[in-house]
């Protein structure tokens, strides 16, 4: 968040300042670049417009039109916006960006509306494939035909050559054909995995479900890509990023393979697109080892911070509750990791100086996490550690207190309330749900709140983000006066989590998130202005150039 104190030292004067007066960076030096005549929303408060920014490098040198004039030489680009709107350029605090970015070019089984199309649409994706290749990608949802879960049985005969591992939206499980599961090594007579599910039928056969840590027996069946093919697949998703008017992403990852890749972009030069990566927690001592031999990285490529996951999802039926789950009695979800481990990796990381976020959805989880934070950073003592969880979908009444309370961040995902709306009551009824996807609460209590999308589990799309968040109406249109309406935000509320709060996320906001003297000129130049459209046409708005480190990247 961007303060009065921060406001004053960079405009040199009144908060009112950044606006009314030029403004000028530490020295005089000719503008590379000047956009003018914008309607320019710089992000330090909800109503906050200036109306031409100049460029020097990759910073931004000056605000406001007497400013940039001033410093317009014969050499200055000017680039006339002719009234076009103008934001800080969107930070996406979680994603996956590998995943995301192959299944760019996978097929989709997202709305599969019944078996059938199901069926047909592996079928079509097996047919088109070599022989032995596998088939991946999908992210299905069974909730958009009842919830019946899928069976092997529905697709071995249409795939007898392609082992098929397709994996559901919320990235938490995935589904295979009998030959997947031979080559898996999967049978009934594999023994389940810790933090894991092998669905089986009544006669102890695996159905071609398999869960959280249990996927990982798929994954290393499957291999990975070669570097060169995973470079080239995160350059795709560095463009459609750059579309979206997304400048820098959080990969909140439990492997290095995103990491890896954008160390090699960033070795041949700028990414176009900023990271900045969270490791795996369980390998926090080697993060610790790269930051003494390296550093914590560059403004494109960061690093510093951990993730670790302690339940898994709603639909999967995996995320921790107290209670029982509704359509599911004999289950109330999983642990993935013990909470031994938990407490014991996340001190040593702290203590190391890393950044922590921790994975948690389901009430119990949600509490387990808070409580487990809180007695680490008792045992280590005050610092500015910026402790996050990611999703924070599921909470008691009194979670929501505590995030202010202990300093913690909540990174909310708002287009999963509108998308797990249209069933989550099956899953743990009404009452649960009146603290679930607590956006406006959680805002409203004085928390850090950042937004983002879990690409690809969500479009990488801010403005679907945004239009969620306002409006809460869930995907089916059964909700047209907003899903839990309590929960809703202001736009100006949800743009300043997805910028200020994103840069906050990742100790960024001195230089992030928005459109100030001295930060970094990240912007995005719109063909609508957000702050007027109406909230259902968020998603219409279409990005004109986005701008990172003062060169146009997309546009």
């Amino acid at each position: 968040m961007i303060g009065r104190r921060t406001l004053l030292a960079l405009a040199g004067g009144t908060a009112a300042a950044a606006v009314s007066r030029p403004v000028f960076a530490k020295g005089g030096e000719t503008l590379d670049t000047a956009y003018i005549n914008g309607r320019i929303w710089t992000g330090a408060g909800p109503a906050t417009f200036s109306d031409a920014i100049g460029v020097k490098g990759d910073r931004i040198a000056a605000i406001g039109a007497d400013a940039v004039r001033s410093r317009t030489g014969k050499a200055t680009q000017v680039v006339d916006l002719k009234g076009a709107f103008v934001t800080p350029g969107f930070i996406d605090p979680h994603v996956h960006f590998v995943i995301g970015s192959t299944m760019l070019s996978q097929p989709s089984l997202r709305d599969a509306a019944n078996p059938k199309e199901f069926v047909e649409r592996i079928a079509a994706a097996a047919k088109a494939l070599p022989k032995g290749q596998w088939l991946e990608g999908g992210n299905w949802d069974q909730d958009r035909w009842g919830g019946e879960m899928p069976h092997k049985d529905w697709i071995d005969a249409v795939t007898p050559d392609t082992p098929v591992a397709v994996i559901r939206y919320d990235l938490h499980m995935l589904f295979l054909n009998s030959l997947a599961l031979k080559l898996a090594g999967i049978d009934r007579n594999t023994p389940d995995v810790s933090g894991g599910v092998i669905e089986r039928d009544a006669k102890g056969e695996p159905t071609g479900i398999v869960k959280d840590a249990a996927k990982d027996l798929v994954i290393r069946a499957i291999g990975t890509p070669t570097p060169d093919q995973i470079d080239a697949t995160v350059r795709h998703g560095i463009d459609v990023a750059l579309s979206k008017g997304v400048t820098q992403v959080h990969p909140t990852e439990l492997e290095t393979i995103s990491f890896d890749a954008t160390r090699r972009l960033r070795a041949k030069g700028e990414t176009g697109l900023r990271f900045r990566h969270y490791l795996p927690l369980k390998d926090w001592e080697k993060q610790v080892a790269l930051i003494k031999d390296e550093g914590r990285g560059d403004d494109w490529v960061q690093w510093g911070a951990c993730k670790v996951v302690f339940d898994g999802s709603l639909g999967s039926r995996t995320a921790r509750f107290y209670e029982a789950y509704a359509d599911d009695p004999a289950t109330r979800g999983i642990i993935v990791t013990d909470p031994a481990d938990l407490k014991a990796w996340i001190t040593g990381a702290d203590k190391a100086g890393l950044q922590v976020t921790t994975h948690a959805i389901g009430d119990e989880a949600n509490d387990v996490v808070l409580d487990t934070l809180a007695a680490v950073a008792k045992a280590n003592g005050p610092r500015d550690r910026r402790f996050r969880v990611e999703h924070v979908q599921h909470m008691k009444p009194h979670a929501i207190a505590r995030f202010k309370e202990q300093g913690v961040i909540a990174s909310v995902q708002p287009y999963h309330a509108i998308d797990d709306g249209r069933w989550a009551v099956r899953r743990i009824g009404e009452e649960r749900l009146k603290t679930s996807f607590a956006f406006g609460s959680l805002v409203r209590s004085g928390a850090h709140v950042c937004m983002g999308s879990d690409w690809p589990v969500a479009p990488i799309d801010p403005l679907t983000g945004l239009e969620a968040a306002v409006d809460r109406e869930t995907l089916d249109g059964l909700n047209p006066d907003g899903w839990f309406p309590e929960q809703r935000v202001t736009l100006a509320q949800a743009m300043h989590s997805y910028t200020q709060e994103g840069a906050y996320a990742g100790f960024n906001e001195k230089k992030m998130g928005a459109i100030l003297p001295g930060f970094l000129a990240d912007f995005v130049v719109w063909d609508s202005e957000l702050m007027t459209i109406d909230s259902h046409k968020l998603p219409t708005a279409k990005v004109l150039r986005t701008i990172v480190g003062g060169l146009q990247r997309f546009g």
